[in-house]
């Protein structure tokens, strides 16, 4: 007969009372394996015996990796010590990311009768969650839910945020936020002499450990709320005066908007202005005041908020000459340089993947020149074996630069082209669309407007998207008789949305059918 005794009744063994176990979850890249070398190190020099570990993960965006280290002083003699953390057994669990910390949970490796949780609350999408059409990002908030339960003590704070702002990287202020959170009984000085015994980037590495020290001590403070200012008019793209003349006489038109969907305006204006000119422009705003039109206080003008924005997305859409004018500009390239936090004296090699369709080649040309192609099967499956297939293009270099800054130049060409007037007659049939339901069916509108949403990337991207979007103008048809029809076609977009082949939206359409 086999007697089971409460867990603070069983017999422990005396010498196991001083070990302490400790677990890092973070991805590739966030510097695990530094974060850990740091640890082991403050413990051996502070005379404890210690042991550290790693698994390796593939599974989750550049592998997720679970780091494990035992320690214990050094008055017990030969430990033998875990090669891999155990459910319920740990004391300091560390997460490099929000859902490391879910992970860690899950897993069992915090408990609330024991573990110290600290965690950066920043994201780095898992794969999962990129591929979702539409926002497929996790609920950090369901993970701070659970972490507030489960831990002893928890410390969650941006920490990847903290280092960045000093020049450094989250592993730094980590090694700061388990200095600060006392778990380890070590002097905050014994952390700092870790650092600088490892000799690299130590002086941004200890800006980050005091960050994060900072951090586990204080909590993060909120920041304060800036003072409303008044709305700045845009400043003026470079040109001729005529020019300039021009943009002042569409700022003005934009102040004789109703006052929610200025801003939104503003933005749309600068974003279509920015894709081709500002003749351009103006045909933005014509599109977006012949809807405004529709729009009252009474709706708080919601209409015209969603036609800001949309009309300004379908308009400023991806093509050839957009994608290379993109690649080729001095922000990207600033901000790839910063990302990757090159040092003076480092060169950067960039490399962009292109994977033209024949459909791609063919909107390039001239509308005439491009319908008759494009209604011609032989032709278009000979563009194809010629144009489709996988390119590999040196920006960083004189001419591979050259070629999509040329490709980029042609913004001027884009008003000839097949693939301009194509998206000129589906933006044009949407927005009657949408008229057909003003004034009386303003909800339906409003729905039918948000609809675009789904219509967004390059290429066969571009191409599933706008398949979801004719198919959810389609069901819309069905329901706009309907008193709950705006309900209905807001649920084939969210539909539409959660995956790539569309399964969930064909399942809705289905639904829709069986009852109209």
């Amino acid at each position: 007969m086999s007697l089971a005794l409460p867990l603070d009744a069983r017999p422990t063994d005396p010498a196991l009372e001083g070990i302490i176990k400790l677990a890092v979850l973070a991805v590739g890249g966030q510097g695990g394996g530094v974060l850990t070398n740091w640890i082991e190190s403050v413990a051996r020099s502070e005379g404890y015996h210690c042991q550290a570990t790693s698994v390796a993960g593939v599974a989750q965006r550049t592998g997720a990796t679970i780091y494990y280290v035992e320690m214990a002083p050094g008055d017990v003699a030969a430990p033998v010590f875990s090669l891999a953390p155990s459910a319920g057994d740990v004391d300091i669990t560390i997460a490099a990311e929000m859902m490391e910390a879910g992970r860690a949970i899950m897993r069992g490796f915090v408990t609330p009768d024991r573990t110290t949780l600290i965690a950066s609350t920043h994201r780095m999408l898992a794969v999962s969650e990129k591929t979702v059409p539409g926002d497929g990002m996790a609920s950090s908030e369901e993970v701070k839910a659970a972490a507030e339960v489960a831990a002893q003590k928890l410390i969650l704070a941006d920490m990847d945020g903290a280092a960045v702002k000093v020049g450094s990287v989250i592993s730094a202020s980590l090694f700061g936020a388990l200095a600060g959170s006392g778990a380890l009984p070590f002097e905050r000085a014994a952390f700092e002499e870790a650092i600088r015994a490892s000799g690299k980037g130590v002086e941004a590495s200890l800006r980050a450990f005091a960050a994060g020290y900072e951090l586990a001590q204080k909590g993060e403070t909120a920041q304060p709320q800036q003072p409303a200012s008044e709305t700045k008019a845009l400043a003026a793209p470079a040109g001729s005066q005529k020019s300039r003349d021009a943009w002042m006489g569409l700022e003005a038109r934009i102040a004789d908007l109703p006052e929610p969907a200025r801003d939104m305006a503003r933005a749309g204006l600068r974003k279509v202005v920015d894709f081709q000119d500002i003749a351009y422009g103006g045909e933005y705003l014509d599109r977006l005041e012949k809807l405004v039109r529709f729009d009252s206080h009474d709706r708080e003008f919601e209409l015209s908020r969603e036609a800001a924005k949309y009309i300004a997305n379908a308009m400023a859409y991806d093509d050839v000459i957009r994608v290379a004018d993109l690649k080729t500009r001095a922000q990207r390239f600033d901000r790839i340089e910063s990302e990757m936090r090159l040092a003076d004296g480092k060169l950067l090699q960039l490399t962009d993947y292109l994977h033209p369709r024949a459909e791609e080649i063919v909107g390039l040309l001239p509308e005439k020149t491009g319908r008759k192609l494009e209604n011609d099967p032989a032709w278009m499956k000979r563009i194809d074996r010629w144009f489709n297939r996988g390119r590999r293009i040196r920006t960083d270099s004189l001419r591979g630069f050259a070629m999509l800054y040329f490709l980029g130049g042609l913004r001027g060409w884009r008003r000839k082209t097949l693939r301009h007037r194509m998206e000129q007659d589906h933006l044009n049939a949407w927005l009657e669309r949408v008229s057909e339901c003003l004034p009386d069916r303003y909800d339906f509108a409003v729905e039918i407007l948000r609809c675009r949403r789904l219509v967004k990337g390059y290429s066969d991207t571009h191409a599933r998207g706008l398949s979801k979007f004719d198919k959810v103008l389609a069901g819309a048809r069905l329901v706009e008789g309907r008193e709950d029809g705006p309900k209905w076609v807001e649920r084939l977009r969210e539909a539409a949305l959660k995956d790539e082949k569309g399964t969930e939206l064909d399942g809705a359409l289905k639904t829709i059918e069986s009852f109209v």
